[in-house]
Parts: structure tokens; sequence; C-alpha cells
């Protein structure tokens, strides 16, 4: 089954398109075209949650979602002003709802909402069918997941600028224990998903693109389920497949995986001990949810320390992020996986120095931040980790627990000229995360030094 994903415009610079349509915003917040209820919606492909619900998100770059998160849609019903301007379920349009008395509240760091679980036939489409053995339909055919999946409606919201995304819900694609709809109320929507394939081919790949183009010819991402992208690859072995962390065996929540080092320019960066329950290094969370790589701030600081020499970094207190200048090149690689089959994967420099958030006077977002309040793992790896692979989400079988499996798609060398010949050259001197002659102790003493001068204003670096 595959349904392509494409980054375009949509009516403001804040939402992409695509075809199953998936499309990002300049937040690269990737939307998925969902018929549910025989209406159709713009709604987030999201890995970081296993409901649907009813409600788009404004900005997720430094907001995490609450520890559970519904697979939602915004309801006619809802009539205050941040749900202005946005496609709505209409409830009296459809014949297939049945709405139940339960609640939900969903609080995030900004804004909230509120609604009402019910159960609805959501359809994912157009497709094409490879290798499923369980209730196979015709190519020109739509692809009915399920009726009386379950879904949210969300009737009121609040501080969430629905408005400026188009973004009318969520589609998660992760495990039953990250969602906020108990399991007596239904079934997540990948195990619903996952029902209509036999083991090979229980898994979903995705590729998240770089264009902006609004022509799906043009497109350079990719979505399928139960298959490979032959334009990207039909070689499984050409991935690194490292099983999902769980703290308690065969209880999983979210995709999940090692980090063992992160390195700047060849330079080791310290990394915090993992505050996951039995974790033997710090753990990552593969999010398509989230736009940038969140990470504790110690870790993120001492990030930004090493990369700013020559005053190519600085916090900014009002706005509370790291910016870099648009200029500064520098070779950031994340080591994934267990310790024994680990591999690098290099970051794209436009996604170390953001040129499409905001910028101003030669300054960049940076696309790392802090934010301990990442309670899934120690680090999400959002949209600016994720265009640099092509990633399967292998689901559980008989006889393999779920995988991650990680192709890298970015050449550290092209990337670097690309960069440069639209940027400009960097001429800032050469990262530095120990000073020469320096010991481990005075650089995290230097460290701590800058944490504590950042929480009391701004600081160059």
């Amino acid at each position: 089954m595959q349904l392509r994903l494409q980054r375009g415009l949509h009516k403001d610079p804040s939402v992409l398109l695509s075809d199953v349509s998936v499309a990002s915003s300049q937040e690269y917040a990737y939307l998925i075209l969902t018929d549910i209820g025989g209406q159709e919606f713009w709604i987030t492909f999201d890995t970081g949650s296993s409901d649907l619900v009813s409600l788009p998100l404004s900005i997720r770059t430094a907001i995490r979602k609450p520890n559970s998160i519904l697979q939602w849609v915004v309801s006619s019903d809802c009539t205050n002003p941040d749900c202005q301007g946005i496609t709505r379920y209409s409830p009296s349009s459809s014949n297939t709802l049945t709405l139940s008395d339960q609640p939900f509240k969903l609080s995030y760091l900004v804004g909230t909402v509120l609604g009402t679980v019910g159960t609805e036939t959501v359809t994912l489409g157009p497709f094409e069918i490879s290798s499923q053995t369980f209730g196979v339909v015709p190519v020109s055919c739509p692809f009915e997941i399920l009726n009386n999946h379950r879904t949210a409606l969300a009737n009121q919201t609040s501080g969430l600028g629905l408005s400026n995304t188009g973004n009318s819900g969520i589609l998660g694609l992760s495990f039953p224990p990250a969602a906020s709809i108990p399991l007596t109320s239904g079934t997540p929507i990948l195990d619903n998903l996952f029902t209509h394939f036999d083991d090979q081919h229980r898994f979903f790949a995705f590729k998240l693109g770089r264009n902006e183009s609004q022509g799906i010819l043009y497109s350079d991402s990719s979505l399928t389920i139960g298959e490979l992208d032959s334009s990207l690859t039909n070689d499984t072995s050409q991935f690194e497949f490292t099983p999902v962390f769980a703290s308690t065996p065969g209880e999983y929540d979210f995709w999940k995986l090692p980090i063992q080092q992160i390195t700047i320019n060849a330079q080791a960066l310290p990394l915090s001990r993992s505050l996951v329950r039995g974790a033997p290094s710090p753990i990552a969370v593969l999010d398509t949810g989230t736009t940038l790589i969140l990470g504790p701030t110690g870790d993120v600081d001492a990030f930004w320390y090493a990369i700013g020499t020559g005053g190519s970094t600085k916090y900014n207190q009002q706005t509370q992020t790291w910016q870099v200048r648009c200029e500064r090149a520098v070779d950031v690689r994340i080591k994934l996986g267990n310790s024994d089959t680990a591999r690098e994967y290099p970051l794209h420099p436009e996604d170390v120095s953001w040129a499409e958030g905001e910028t101003q006077d030669g300054w960049c977002t940076g696309g790392i931040q802090a934010n301990n309040g990442v309670n899934s793992g120690d680090w999400l790896l959002g949209a600016v980790f994720l265009r640099n692979v092509y990633v399967i989400h292998q689901g559980t079988t008989p006889s393999n627990p779920p995988m991650i499996g990680l192709l890298n798609t970015t050449d550290p060398s092209t990337a670097l000229a690309e960069f440069t010949s639209s940027r400009g050259q960097d001429p800032a001197p050469p990262p530095s995360i120990l000073r020469a002659g320096s010991s481990a102790s005075e650089a995290r003493d230097t460290i701590a030094t800058c944490v504590r001068r950042r929480l009391q204003g701004q600081v160059h670096i």
C-alpha cells in the first residue's frame, strides 16, 4: 500500500501538502489526507502518538505533547476563535459516527483541547496493494482501515492558533500505551492497520522530504505500508534494524532506540545519563509530529557552546531558544542503535542552522533545542533529524519484537557543498568541545557557567 507524502504550500506558508496525502508546514508538520466518516481532513502524521483526534496543533518545535495524545479531528461544534479557518468534522454529515459519553482533555505547554470520544470509519487512500494477505482490495478503491475506529472530537480549543496551520487533527501511529483513549474504548489505528498484513509486510516506511513544490510529481516525501518505496530502495538489507527499546520487556509505548553518541566535527559530545528506567544509554524517540530535535538542557547547552566559537551562537532569552549564524557549517552526526550494531547518521547542515524558522540579521533558529519536559524518552528526534533517513517501523510478529530500521540518506560532503553554496562561507573557527589543555572537569565548569549566564539573560558565546 503506497501513500505519497509531499511537502508543499497550504493557504499560508505554515502547512505542507501531501498525497495520502502527506503534507508539511514550514515547521515541518507533515500532514496526511485522511477520510473520516466521508469527510476529508489534513491531519498530522504523528509517530509519537497512537490515537486519532480532531484538533490541530499550531507549532510543535519546542512543544511536547502530553504523555498520551489522542487521534483526533476538530468538530464543527468548536466555534471559539481558535477553531476558525480550518476544516472541521461535521457529526451531522456522517451516518457511521457513534459518540460515547466519555470526555477527554489535553493540556499542552501552549494551549488546551476538550472533546468527546467516539467511533467512526477512517479511510486512507489512494493506495497500491503489495503482498497483503488480508482483505485485498482493488487498486482503484480506497483502503478502509476499520469500521468503528475510535475517534475523538474536539469541541473546544484554546491557545493553539489552529487557523494558522490548516491542520485539523492527528493521526497517531505509535503503540497502544501512548494513547489517551483507554483500550476499552477501541483499538489504536496502528493495530487495526497491521491486522491487514502478514508478518513479512507488517510495517510502514517513510521518508520526510525537503521539497516545497505543490506538485505531487515533484514530491520527495514517501509513506508506504506493507512495502518499500522502490524509488528509494527495494532492499531491506540496506537498513540497520534495532529492536524498539522497552523499559519493561514486551511493553512498548513509543518508537524508541538508544543514542550511543553525538559528534560535532568528529568530536564526541558528553551526554547526560538516561532518565529512562533500565536504559544503559540515552533513549531517543522518533517523532514525526515534532519539528526539531529536543534534548536535556545541559546537553543542548553544551552542544551550542561547542559550536559557538567565534560568536556564532547565542541564547535568546525572550524566545528561550538557541540561535546560530545562518552560515554556520558543522558536521553533526547521531549514532543510534544498540552498542554492538549502532550506526552514525549525519545531519544536513541546514537542519542544524534552521533557516525555515524565523531569521533575523543573519541569525537562524537552532535545529536542536532544550526541553526538560520530554517524558517519553531523553531525546525527541523530530523532522529535522528524520529528513536525513529512510525509516521502517516494523510491527510485532510472533518471532520478533517491534523493530526500527534506519537507512542514511544524507551524504555529508554533498550536504556541506549544498549548504555553503546556499548560505555562503562560514568564517567562524571550527567547533571545540574541549579547549586545548583543559580538563573535562574544567570544561563542565565552563559549560555550567554558561548555563547560569543564559538563565540570567541573553548569552553570546
